[in-house]
């Protein structure tokens, strides 16, 4: 974007050029003139800025939101810029208002968090097939196309593809596109099944519960499948509650430390 495309303002503040306005805040120490002087200058180029901000309607966020976000561009540009360079205000003060509304867009309006560089191959590879769409006509360009058509590789092409789909998320409230009255994707989503746990260990017991002595394992099936109490495993094996309990301590904790030995 060239800065020549903006042009400054018909009139400047008071009857100082631009360039003299500038100068003037340069040289004037903080206080109210100097204030005053900085939002005066500013509204006189806020204008500038709204017609950048137009530039960037159309992409999801309101024409207020780009306007605020302009302005804040705007008095960026007007504190940093340096008549002393001798350049115009509106040659740095375009690019500067201009990478504020990138960056916005960059920072709070995808759903899905990208890095930069991911955003970057998105906005080249989305012109790079809007371009090379209307070249061939009838049909998507292949991804070899594309990384032919912008030098980049394959990889970066389908990475580029797949931030596509990465600015906007779908509701989980949504319905399935085309079907009307359908369930949401909140009710077709699964839940955890705390039986799957239970197989995990099942099966991760397996190997000690084999291990232990027949009486060890009758006292465990007694206790844990029949869930009898220690007192009736006692009278039904033979024995006192007291060894039925000290049994019971130890053969879980052999099949536990067998357990953690296997998972080590």
């Amino acid at each position: 974007m060239q800065a020549a495309a903006v042009p400054e303002p018909d009139h400047v503040t008071g009857t100082r050029s631009p360039g003299q306005a500038f100068q003037r805040l340069r040289e004037l120490p903080p206080g109210p003139e100097r204030t005053a002087l900085r939002d005066e200058t500013i509204c006189v180029w806020l204008p500038m800025a709204h017609r950048i901000a137009s530039r960037f309607r159309n992409r999801g966020e309101s024409m207020d939101d780009l306007r605020q976000v302009a302005a804040m561009g705007l008095v960026k540009a007007v504190d940093r810029f340096d008549p002393l360079r001798g350049k115009a205000f509106e040659t740095y003060a375009v690019p500067t208002i201009t990478g504020e509304l990138k960056r916005h867009f960059r920072d709070h309006t995808w759903d899905v968090h990208v890095p930069r560089r991911v955003q970057d191959l998105r906005n080249r590879v989305r012109v790079a097939r809007r371009d090379l769409a209307q070249e061939i006509g009838g049909r998507f360009p292949t991804c070899a196309e594309v990384a032919s058509a912008t030098g980049l590789s394959e990889d970066d092409v389908l990475l580029g593809m797949q931030a596509l789909e990465s600015y906007s998320a779908l509701s989980l409230d949504a319905e399935p596109m085309g079907v009307e009255g359908g369930t949401s994707l909140a009710d077709r989503l699964g839940s955890c099944d705390e039986a799957l746990n239970v197989a995990i260990d099942r099966e991760a017991v397996k190997p000690g519960l084999r291990g232990l002595p027949e009486r060890e394992r009758t006292i465990l099936y007694l206790r844990y499948f029949r869930d009898m109490t220690q007192v009736r495993i006692a009278e039904q094996l033979g024995i006192s509650q007291m060894h039925v309990s000290r049994l019971l301590s130890q053969s879980c904790e052999r099949v536990r430390d067998g357990v953690l030995q296997q998972a080590l």
